[in-house]
């Protein structure tokens, strides 16, 4: 009987289970392919690799393991991810048979799931012709952190739900936007030429959950249509969105009439609070009036008023602008530091949060017209 058998491992519960987790947010959850439903998993030399790819985002990795006969099936991603997640043993024993009944075991558990042969699962894309470049994972994860939140959801530019990547010789930038807002992040990095392109924002959701705070580095190639981003022990390959970004320098206002300081923890504690009394039926927009040092801010919906006011160095002309609060919010919770600096340029220009000193962010968030209170 023992002939027939031909994949057949042994491997440790906990590191089965985390490399599942992962892998499984890759995998398609609704397809008309039972296979791209599934983990591909192959058993090679002392190692099990577990592929998982929605056509758009693939995701590998490999863990340790005894391997006493090699071979590969794939099984539902799913059902692996919560047999795994529960069973009781420190250790899993998989076999798969000539028919791909796949047995799982573990301790006094035992489960025999029909698996799908390997050779239906299809093929990664592969990058040619790339450009490659390393960054340490803790600023890559600040980097798509503070960028992803301006990302597009609606698909009327398809280009816009990605974020756009700029290399030049020694620095890399991030650009995301919106329509409402902007955001940009950018660190010095070595790389031998200049290259952009555009990364969808659930690759870079799925990449960050990845990326630890630490030093160790993170390989990223370029193909001509598709990345790859080497992470430890994971790979995550994806396509890239074709078309026109916006030209985004043309949108940052040159000349400012008014700048200010202020504490980024008070203002959003400021901001936080005139907000209480918005809700998803009742917008209503963010009023703040710069002047004399200070912010005062407002808000009326129909459930009522509210106003606060904070301190801040202000310098230039006095004005007042209206904002939509979860947008103020986001730039000013995703900036770094604990001031910021806020250059105005009028009533409609958007605003615009850089650090205190140096330009490693900038975001812009678009004023809402207000209208005159009687």
């Amino acid at each position: 009987e023992a002939e027939d058998k031909f994949m057949k491992i042994t491997c440790n519960r906990q590191k089965l289970n985390e490399a599942v987790l992962n892998i499984q947010r890759a995998v398609s959850t609704k397809s008309s392919v039972p296979a791209l439903e599934g983990i591909l998993l192959k058993a090679g030399q002392n190692e099990i690799s577990m592929c998982g790819y929605d056509l758009e985002l693939g995701m590998t990795t490999k863990i340790e393991s005894e391997v006493t006969e090699s071979g590969s099936i794939i099984l539902n991603a799913k059902l692996l991810g919560d047999i795994v997640r529960r069973l009781p043993g420190e250790t899993v024993d998989l076999f798969t048979d000539e028919k791909n009944i796949t047995a799982i075991k573990s301790g006094p558990s035992d489960f025999s799931i029909v698996g799908i042969p390997a050779e239906e699962y299809p093929e990664l894309p592969s990058i040619t012709g790339e450009t490659s470049i390393k960054i340490a994972n803790s600023i890559l994860k600040s980097m798509i952190r503070q960028t992803i939140f301006a990302v597009s959801e609606s698909d009327a530019k398809p280009v816009h739900t990605g974020t756009l990547f700029e290399l030049s010789k020694n620095k890399i930038k991030l650009i995301s936007v919106d329509g409402y807002r902007l955001a940009i992040r950018e660190e010095p990095v070595k790389c031998s030429e200049e290259i952009s392109f555009v990364v969808p924002g659930k690759t870079l959701t799925e990449v960050m959950k990845l990326l630890s705070d630490d030093e160790a580095e993170t390989e990223i190639q370029i193909g001509r249509r598709h990345i790859l981003f080497q992470i430890g022990k994971y790979c995550v390959v994806s396509r890239l969105l074709e078309g026109e970004f916006l030209d985004y320098k043309a949108a940052i206002p040159n000349s400012s009439s008014t700048e200010l300081i202020v504490s980024t923890r008070n203002f959003i504690d400021s901001v936080e609070r005139v907000s209480l009394i918005i809700t998803d039926r009742l917008k209503s927009p963010v009023r703040c009036l710069f002047e004399n040092g200070e912010i005062k801010l407002s808000c009326t919906t129909s459930i009522g008023r509210a106003s606060d006011q904070i301190s801040a160095e202000i310098s230039g002309d006095n004005v007042e602008m209206g904002f939509n609060n979860r947008y103020l919010l986001d730039a000013l919770r995703n900036s770094e530091g604990d001031e910021v600096k806020i250059q105005l340029n009028g009533a409609l220009s958007p605003m615009k949060i850089l650090p205190r000193e140096g330009n490693s962010f900038l975001f812009l968030v678009l004023p809402v017209r207000l209208k005159s209170e009687a």
